[in-house]
């Protein structure tokens, strides 16, 4: 079976053998970093040499250098809150220059990426939504109008 993955219509058409992919879930994707630094087509960079989250930068801005469909799960685990907003940067140029990016995320920052389609998972089963009715921006609000509100379920002694 043939895939045909050109878009149609757009000024960014490719062939399937020139698009480009990638897949990153943060877990396990250190040691397979790792393992290619330096390799042809990677990055150059001693990735092991450097804090968690400017290796996962590294290796996301050599990979996501051309259009394609790049799939991310929970990317934002080694981010810091400025490393995520690089993050929607890069997601940003992706988009905008024809590639397309999904991505499983627990990360207000990413999910605010203006014009992104965002689908909520949860007990009511799947919805698209707006970033502002996301349960979880809603969560974060909250959290960070008042801390103890759901801090003193979780600190209390028995």
């Amino acid at each position: 079976m043939q895939l045909d993955y050109t878009p149609k219509c757009s000024k960014y058409s490719a062939s399937f053998r020139r698009r480009k992919g990638y897949f990153l879930r943060a877990e396990t994707a250190f040691g397979f970093m790792s393992f290619v630094s330096g390799m042809y087509r990677y990055w150059e960079e001693n990735i092991t040499e450097m804090s968690h989250g400017e290796g996962f930068l590294t290796v996301l801005n050599t990979m996501f250098d051309d259009p394609g469909l790049y799939f991310m799960d929970e990317p934002e685990a080694p981010l810091s809150f400025s490393s995520c907003l690089r993050l929607v940067a890069l997601m940003n140029r992706i988009a905008t220059t024809g590639g397309q990016v999904i991505c499983a995320t627990h990360s207000p920052l990413l999910t605010a990426l203006p014009g992104a389609e965002i689908f909520e998972f949860g007990s009511h089963g799947i919805r698209m939504v707006s970033w502002k009715e996301l349960d979880l921006v809603d969560h974060w609000r909250r959290y960070l109008n008042d801390p103890s509100f759901y801090l003193r379920h979780i600190l209390e002694e028995d």
